[in-house]
């Protein structure tokens, strides 16, 4: 990696552009955790040719969002997110992610690597494609979403709210 960008890229321009493509995996998590259909859609170029297996772009989004979306509650965790800007409507990035994921006969806890591409269309930073790279996946012995009720601050453990139980705006 060279730095944050191209040389002579205004440093005004090149933080906001890191700042706008560092939202798109985050918001890219809570799409997927909250099932927001709308948020998830939004984040992407339009492109012409569908990307292949195991990339996602806008076209694996529409056509399998809602197989996704059927899933029981999942919390995916965004980490590390190296960002290189390639010029000033271009850029590259890495981003782990740590899902977990409920398909209901099972309990997965993934480590995840997505390598992404990124366009600036119309003023907006968006996902070109995203590259899904699976380190590994771990079914655990035991459900955490089948547990009893927690009950907090008494207990630390138990089932508490899932993404889906929450209000959107934060209130």
């Amino acid at each position: 990696m060279s730095g944050l960008g191209p040389a002579g890229m205004d440093p005004t321009q090149l933080l906001l552009a890191h700042a706008e493509i560092r939202q798109l995996p985050l918001r890219y998590a809570y799409a997927q955790d909250f099932r927001d259909a709308e948020l998830l859609l939004s984040l992407w170029a339009e492109v012409d040719e569908p990307a292949e297996y195991p990339d996602i772009d806008l076209h694996t989004v529409r056509r399998e969002h809602e197989r996704w979306f059927r899933k029981g509650p999942t919390v995916h965790f965004v980490g590390n997110h190296l960002i290189e800007l390639d010029d000033a409507e271009h850029a590259h990035g890495t981003v782990y992610c740590w899902a977990q994921l409920d398909f209901g006969e099972e309990f997965v806890d993934q480590s995840i690597l997505y390598q992404d591409r990124y366009v600036r269309q119309d003023g907006r930073w968006l996902f070109h494609h995203r590259r899904h790279l699976l380190w590994f996946g771990q079914a655990r012995a035991e459900n955490p979403i089948a547990q009893a009720g927690e009950d907090w601050p008494h207990s630390h453990t138990g089932r508490g709210v899932l993404p889906g139980e929450l209000r959107r705006d934060g209130g």
